[in-house]
């Protein structure tokens, strides 16, 4: 497969050359990716990830609706200003925790799964279905709030997005409408696009998405399903109190809307609300994993379905080939079986709360508007001005430091606000404080200064 880094390198090449022949000019509108992608011979997808590493690495801007533009050549990236530590990016884009000794925790129980007797029934397919034992562990494992789901509902995939995948190929048809919050996981909106399936953005407040946004939207052209983050919504950081969730669920229910509620980030609350299924349960799949509870090399997805829709669902994860293997299923039912889970939920808990609490000193205190709940591994940071997010991405990558701009939730085309989500967990903590206090000095001095430093 090709490497878009190695074509972004090329590409950024190639634009530097022309910059200093004087062939191209700053501000320069690069063609559009798909075009991109037909010369090369290459995946429209892969084209839209060489140009977004052009935005980050500071050679082009990219901006929503218009295209992606040329920078000026003393914008293209130099040996970043500020480093971390270690002379690598400092991650703040991609949100996967994995704690120093994390390792020790789990390995007694793939100890034990790697004896013959226990390796050999797991070398076969696993099936979307899982064991028994296994059921009853994720149903214990996703309980919350006085809610489980009965085992019998439970459906296993290798990852959560294989799991969310499976629901937008079961549940809804390409061309048919999909409600999604105005700001959304980007990876869930991108599957969303990738089926055909058309993106109905829905206004959301400081509780979440707004009732009166989806009963609005259904009316002008049906809603099929609804995609929802009620627990530490991604990338805003809100949590859906329950007088809202009663709300959205029995509108849905009135309405005849699928919902899939996403609970990935649930874990990090000591004392979750119920999810949604608990007030809608014939309409409600809740998508989970161990990607962020665990470590994203040691990945399981999990969804617990209505009766109706489960056979629907479980032929998506299997003609999708998205099920899950046996191995890790057994890792997972072990790890819960053993405590070893509960104990890393809780040293995450603590872990997103001090990096949290870290962020919010050195930006907040600093003047600068940072949201979002205390207890998330991710803040949403609300530019001064006169900075514009693409600008802002640009100018902290070449410090070494990868963040996201808010146009990569934005559910719909048009302008998304001057802000940036800062993901938390990945970077040591050394390494994390020096890129806040990094972004806190890029975000008061300006794109002027920017341009300078």
């Amino acid at each position: 497969m090709t490497d878009f880094r190695i074509l972004a390198d090329t590409l950024a090449g190639s634009l530097a050359n022309d910059l200093a022949a004087g062939r191209r000019k700053p501000g320069d509108r690069l063609v559009p990716s798909r075009e991109y992608a037909h010369r090369q011979g290459i995946a429209p997808s892969t084209a839209s990830r060489v140009y977004a590493e052009l935005v980050r690495r500071g050679v082009a801007l990219g901006e929503v609706g218009r295209g992606t533009f040329l920078r000026a050549a003393e914008a293209a990236p130099p040996t970043p200003a500020r480093e971390s530590e270690r002379g690598n990016i400092v991650d703040l884009e991609l949100n996967f925790s994995v704690l120093p000794d994390q390792g020790a925790l789990l390995a007694p129980a793939l100890a034990r799964l790697a004896s013959p007797g226990a390796l050999q029934p797991l070398l076969s397919r696993a099936g979307v279905i899982g064991d028994a034992a296994a059921r009853e562990a994720i149903a214990r494992l996703m309980a919350r709030g006085g809610w489980a789901p009965e085992p019998g509902s439970l459906l296993f995939a290798g990852r959560g997005q294989q799991a969310l995948s499976a629901c937008f190929t079961a549940l809804i048809a390409p061309g048919e409408r999909l409600g999604l919050e105005a700001m959304t996981y980007s990876l869930g909106k991108g599957i969303a696009l990738r089926l055909g399936l058309q993106a109905a953005p829905l206004a959301m407040d400081e509780h979440g998405v707004r009732p009166d946004a989806i009963a609005a939207a259904h009316a002008a052209h049906s809603l099929k399903l609804l995609y929802l983050q009620p627990d530490l919504h991604n990338p805003l950081g809100t949590t859906m109190p329950t007088a809202r969730r009663q709300e959205v669920a029995e509108l849905c229910r009135a309405l005849d809307i699928t919902i899939v509620e996403d609970s990935v980030y649930a874990f990090l609350v000591e004392d979750p609300l119920p999810p949604l299924a608990a007030h809608a349960p014939e309409r409600v799949v809740v998508v989970d994993s161990l990607s962020k509870r665990v470590a994203p090399g040691l990945t399981l997805g999990f969804l617990s379905a209505p009766p109706a829709l489960r056979q629907r669902l479980a032929s998506a994860l299997r003609l999708g080939g998205w099920t899950a293997q046996g191995f890790g299923l057994a890792a997972a039912t072990a790890w819960i079986e053993d405590g070893s889970i509960d104990a890393l939920m809780l040293r995450k808990r603590q872990d997103a709360r001090h990096r949290n609490a870290l962020a919010r000193q050195v930006l907040g205190d600093g003047g600068l508007t940072v949201r979002g709940d205390p207890r998330a591994y991710h803040l949403w940071l609300e530019l001064p001005d006169p900075w514009r997010a693409d600008t802002f991405v640009a100018a902290a990558a070449r410090r070494g430091i990868a963040v996201s701009p808010a146009a990569e939730f934005a559910a719909g085309p048009g302008h998304a606000p001057d802000a940036v989500r800062l993901a938390l967990a990945a970077p040591p903590a050394a390494d994390l404080r020096l890129a806040l206090e990094t972004l806190l000095e890029l975000a008061l001095g300006g794109p002027d200064a920017a341009l300078v430093g």
